[in-house]
């Protein structure tokens, strides 16, 4: 299943970067989030390339019995987002990888910070657009669709919320 989800965030790719790397501010986006409980791991540095880990447990009541059946009551879900280091425009491109082990769940995309101008005035405004682009794939025959459209609104509802939080910080 094909997911292409925008963010945007107050503030210069850099700034949005650093967020992003920051594990006292990835910790708070979890507590705040569904997750059971999470590990944060962040290497390199965000003025450059960085890796972040993330490895948490989250609830599956809002996945299908059929879903239930392979994970259980709760499910670990392992992230890993690696961030090349920034163009110089403050740009940067990266990759997200979710998989769910134990189970025949991924997801992948590629993303990007780009930093976008409100305005041409010397003082306008620069806000960042977060792109998340790729594919959530459930590989069990007959319904792995139906897996992946439940996985989906999860996914992109964690990204918004993401959004929101980080949002908050920049202003």
């Amino acid at each position: 299943m094909r997911l292409d989800v925008l963010l945007r965030y107050p503030g210069d790719p850099h700034r949005v970067a650093q967020l992003l790397a920051d594990p006292a501010v990835l910790d708070r986006l979890l507590d705040a989030s569904d997750s059971l409980s999470h590990e944060v791991a962040v290497e390199g540095d965000p003025a450059g390339r960085f890796l972040v880990r993330i490895e948490r447990v989250l609830p599956t009541d809002e996945l299908p019995d059929i879903a239930r059946r392979f994970v259980g009551s709760s499910m670990r879900l392992s992230q890993v987002d690696t961030w090349e280091a920034p163009a110089p425009d403050g740009s940067r491109t990266g990759t997200t990888e979710l998989k769910v082990p134990g189970a025949p769940v991924t997801a992948t995309a590629r993303t990007a910070l780009r930093p976008v101008r409100t305005g041409v005035l010397p003082g306008s405004r620069v806000h960042t657009e977060h792109s998340v682009s790729g594919t959530l794939t459930a590989s069990v025959p007959l319904v792995g669709g139906k897996i992946e459209r439940a996985a989906e609104e999860p996914l992109v509802r964690a990204l918004r919320d993401q959004e929101r939080d980080l949002a908050q910080l920049l202003s």
